[in-house]
């Protein structure tokens, strides 16, 4: 497959998925901040989403991926000494946050407080096989010498 003909594929999917955002003003693309650990058998996924409310989010889990995905919208105006100042955010977002292997999905939870959602699914920790091994220099010495 030529690749530039898959780009244009991918190209029309996002934009037919999330509408054609061609430059348009009125439709902003958006990135949460996000925080990801893993710790004590506990996957945690913090999102960042000032002004938005639960029900402005729709929140996924599958068992490769938590996909977070909404639209934030907030105007703020004040008027002083005869100034009138008006203040938009707004823009669409879509983060999809890769699961780790062993994932619970299906015991995950959600949380959202002050702005902030967390995610919590349990998985296993994988620990990998590590050890110590010695540091060999080159210079003096006979070659493969170990130096204290």
């Amino acid at each position: 497959m030529d690749p530039f003909s898959l780009m244009r594929r991918m190209t029309h999917d996002f934009n037919r998925f999330f509408g054609d955002w061609g430059g348009r003003e009125e439709e902003r693309i958006w990135s949460p901040a996000i925080e990801v650990k893993q710790q004590d058998g506990q996957y945690t996924v913090r999102a960042d989403l000032p002004g938005l409310k639960p029900e402005d989010v729709k929140l996924e889990v599958t068992e490769e991926a938590i996909i977070l995905q909404g639209e934030r919208k907030s105007e703020h105006e004040e008027t002083k000494g005869g100034t009138r100042m008006c203040e938009r955010q707004y823009g669409r977002f879509y983060r999809a946050i890769p699961l780790p292997e062993g994932a619970k999905a299906d015991q995950a939870k959600a949380r959202f407080e002050n702005g902030v959602l967390e995610i919590t699914v349990p998985a296993e920790e994988t620990r990998a096989q590590r050890r110590q091994i010695q540091i060999e220099t080159g210079g003096s010495g006979t070659p493969g010498q170990k130096v204290a």
